[in-house]
């Protein structure tokens, strides 16, 4: 059990250190190209921070493990939401620009209710599911960017005093981080799935649970460093951008290659548990964290503590089922 156990650790730690060498390749040659700021953190670094996630479902759905590429995505909205947002929120509230989150959050909320209707009347995702969320990322993505380019912004002080990496090394962290990653997602299906096996807890809680924790460090990273540099309402957005990533990047690239079930590892209330409690609690989460900022354009300290009530109380009853 120890082996297992250190070897999802070190899997753990190249994901957070994969992710973060691959965000700094990828802005450092963005940059060195003269992209926009905003359309940098708006297209490759909401990718970069989703690829754990992106990795650890195609790896789940390829070997058969399709309740963890399921759990993956929702377990990561779920605590992108409900510990990573709630602790920005919780311990720095403030405004927040409804302007920049109407498109993202438009996007999540249709992505999500065609990834609940297939659980729902399906209880199957087929190709089909993954080539449609596939395009509903590239139609976000292409609106994305003409917003940017409509609405371009030039350096900022600190970017233009900050030392860039040569290109090639850029390129050389691009490279080792998306290995990382690699090996990194590996680790962590494999001893994630053994873990699971020797203490008998279904792998679908253990997705929505640790696996889902540790490939959402990234964002935990960014939303501490966000805080930390006096920018807390900054990482609402990124959350959300990453949220929206993980059911149609992240779902649809899983999907389109393994299709699978709805998983019914558990029961609550007689029915399946992913019906009744995980999708119900991601549209709660997610709705409890973005209606009030559309609305009154900012955000309150009681949002973040009730989030972190809720992701709580959801992990204790994910253990208990």
């Amino acid at each position: 059990m120890f082996i297992p156990v250190l070897l999802f650790i070190v899997g753990l730690v190249c994901l957070i250190k994969g992710g973060d060498w691959f965000v700094d390749g990828s802005t450092g040659i963005a940059r060195r190209f003269h992209l926009p700021e905003l359309l940098i953190g708006a297209t490759v670094v909401s990718i970069g921070t989703t690829l754990p996630e992106v990795m650890v479902s195609t790896t789940s759905a390829l070997t058969g493990h399709g309740e963890i590429a399921y759990g993956n995505a929702i377990g990561s909205v779920i605590c992108n939401t409900a510990l990573i947002a709630a602790i920005t929120i919780a311990v720095k509230p403030g405004p927040v620009n409804k302007k920049t989150l109407r498109t993202p959050v438009l996007f999540f909320f249709a992505a999500a209710l065609i990834y609940a209707g297939v659980a729902y009347f399906a209880g199957y995702f087929g190709r089909w599911v993954g080539f449609l969320m596939l395009l509903i990322f590239v139609i976000y993505m292409v609106t994305t960017i003409l917003q940017m380019k409509n609405n371009p912004s030039g350096e900022t002080e600190e970017e233009q005093e900050g030392k860039e990496k040569t290109l090639v090394w850029n390129i050389v962290f691009l490279v080792i981080g998306a290995a990382l990653i690699a090996v990194g997602a590996d680790l962590l299906v494999d001893n994630g799935t053994l873990i699971a096996k020797a203490m008998g807890v279904p792998e679908s809680v253990i997705a929505l649970t640790f696996v889902a924790l540790g490939t959402s460090l990234p964002e935990l990273v960014t939303a501490i460093t966000a805080l930390t540099k006096g920018h807390g309402a900054l990482s609402l957005g990124n959350v959300i951008g990453a949220n929206l990533f993980n059911l149609v990047l992240v779902s649809g690239v899983s999907v389109t290659l393994a299709p699978f079930s709805v998983p019914q590892s558990a029961m609550l209330f007689g029915h399946n548990a992913s019906l009744v409690l995980e999708i119900p609690v991601m549209f709660a989460v997610m709705l409890l964290m973005t209606m009030p900022a559309l609305i009154r354009g900012k955000l309150s300290r009681a949002q973040g503590i009730l989030l972190l009530l809720i992701y709580i109380a959801f992990c204790g009853i994910q253990f208990t089922l």
